[in-house]
């Protein structure tokens, strides 16, 4: 009778703490929709300004990685400073339509870079499948792991393209409404694994997100991959 109370006690403890969990877990995907929807904002807004991203190179791009909102500040002390999400083309080759998001980290980074407590827009192109497939499977040390050059902007540059194409990675930053290409050598991209669990409700690698087709995408991502379907929405080799 005993051992029948105990255990009455603790399923109404597990009961009672049930709902407390769920409100956290719908608290922890709703902050990862939240950085999409700021994703898509930020690529709206860079894609409809005159001096952007060339539209040869993003036609070249295999993935596209989107930080909003980064304080430069973080890097003072070296720590994780940045969220954000990875959209990648579908396919064996990439070359498919834009898909799933995977959710991705920036860290690290160099004290000389910083400037105030500014918050700054990141944007990289992924612009060959080494690129890619590095980023889907392990972290990647910018300058390092994989080449990484400030990125050029505006239409001028689509003849100094071939130059460009020799790095895996493109770079750029937005603040106080100035996009510009950047060089974030030192710093690190790698897969946010818990953020990807807490958007897809279960254990899930960037790899399967963006190779899998079983993955659903959420529907709050459908604007981010429809703004890049309709500037890109073919590879060119």
């Amino acid at each position: 009778m005993r051992l029948l109370k105990r255990f009455a006690v603790v399923m109404i403890g597990v009961l009672a703490l049930a709902p407390i969990t769920l409100a956290k877990d719908q608290d922890r995907a709703k902050k990862e929709e939240d950085r999409i929807a700021n994703s898509s904002t930020v690529m709206a807004e860079i894609l409809n300004v005159r001096d952007n991203i060339p539209r040869d190179l993003l036609d070249k791009a295999r993935c596209v990685v989107v930080m909003p909102t980064v304080v430069k500040a973080a890097f003072i002390v070296g720590g994780d400073y940045g969220r954000g999400t990875m959209v990648c083309r579908t396919g064996k080759d990439f070359t498919g339509p834009w898909g799933a998001p995977a959710m991705y980290a920036l860290e690290g980074g160099s004290i000389g870079f910083q400037i105030g407590g500014e918050a700054t827009d990141f944007v990289f192109l992924i612009m060959n499948d080494r690129g890619a497939n590095s980023l889907l499977h392990s972290k990647v040390k910018l300058g390092a792991d994989a080449s990484v050059a400030a990125g050029p902007v505006g239409r001028s540059t689509a003849a100094d393209t071939d130059a460009y194409m020799r790095s895996e990675i493109l770079s750029y930053s937005r603040a106080r409404g100035v996009f510009v290409g950047v060089s974030l050598e030192g710093s690190t991209l790698r897969p946010d694994d818990r953020a990807n669990r807490e958007l897809y409700g279960r254990s899930v690698t960037a790899g399967q997100i963006v190779r899998e087709s079983e993955v659903q995408s959420p529907s709050i991502a459908e604007k981010l991959a429809v703004q890049l379907q309709t500037a890109s929405p073919r590879l060119r080799s």
